[in-house]
């Protein structure tokens, strides 16, 4: 039977930054599952959850958790790393673990990234794909699917100090090439997926914003914090005014006017 040990021991020799994880006697045929590449910019790490359904038609459920070992999930995770990396790992597209037919469902991931020094200046962002039943003799996805996930920084500033804070958020870039393609818009036709490759690529842009609308001025120096009623009012929308501000503090303790430039 597969446990959770195993499916994360699948990740490639070449993937880096992964502690390798032993293996079971199981092995997995390479019909039965589709290798996953990500590519993560510096900073960044991701953890990724396979989840499994009872097959159509079968009238089981999905076995419950027995000590460590996780039935309808599969656990895969790239450590964090400061410079530019890629992983690989192999999903299966189907288990019968625990005596029921499953096969994969959804891969979820979750997507952190470090802004600053401190622990707690991280973002997370949540995105992945599903699946969906379907024939292997439906129009065929390439050898290597690429699926491109655009991330951005938005910035406001929280507590009585005004720290910057950052949140992550990613989304789905089509390339040119995919606007108009089936499959990789909704559920991916699982049997389509069987011995292929979908690649991942995370992007970081370069430009951020604010979190929240009509709380900053943009000048050509940089962004401005609005005033807000006074300092202490937590909200500080502008509300037309832009003349008054007020200052604010990195993540690494500078005190600032403007950012990202921290002064004009």
């Amino acid at each position: 039977m597969f446990s959770r040990e195993f499916f994360t021991g699948l990740v490639r020799a070449g993937a880096i930054g992964l502690g390798m994880l032993g293996a079971t006697g199981c092995s997995v045929a390479q019909q039965d599952r589709f290798t996953l590449i990500t590519e993560l910019p510096p900073g960044f790490s991701i953890k990724g959850e396979a989840s499994y359904v009872p097959r159509t038609g079968e009238s089981c459920t999905v076995p419950p958790r027995k000590g460590r070992n996780y039935p309808g999930l599969k656990f895969f995770e790239q450590k964090l790393n400061n410079d530019a990396q890629t992983a690989h790992f192999e999903v299966p597209l189907t288990s019968n673990e625990g005596g029921c037919p499953l096969v994969l469902d959804t891969f979820a991931y979750e997507v952190d990234a470090k802004y600053g020094a401190d622990f707690r200046n991280v973002g997370r962002a949540h995105t992945g794909v599903s699946f969906s039943d379907g024939s292997a003799e439906s129009p065929s996805p390439p050898p290597v699917l690429v699926l491109q996930k655009q991330c951005q920084w938005l910035f406001r500033t929280a507590g009585p100090d005004r720290y910057i804070a950052k949140i992550l958020k990613c989304k789905s870039v089509a390339t040119p090439d995919q606007a108009s393609d089936p499959v990789v818009k909704g559920p991916m036709q699982r049997a389509q997926f069987a011995g292929k490759t979908i690649k991942v690529v995370f992007s970081i842009a370069k430009e951020e914003t604010p979190y929240m609308g009509d709380t900053w001025v943009k000048f050509p120096e940089g962004w401005k914090r609005c005033m807000g009623k006074s300092l202490e009012d937590p909200y500080a929308f502008c509300r037309g005014n832009t003349t008054d501000f007020k200052p604010f503090k990195m993540p690494d303790g500078r005190d600032c006017t403007v950012y990202p430039n921290c002064t004009e």
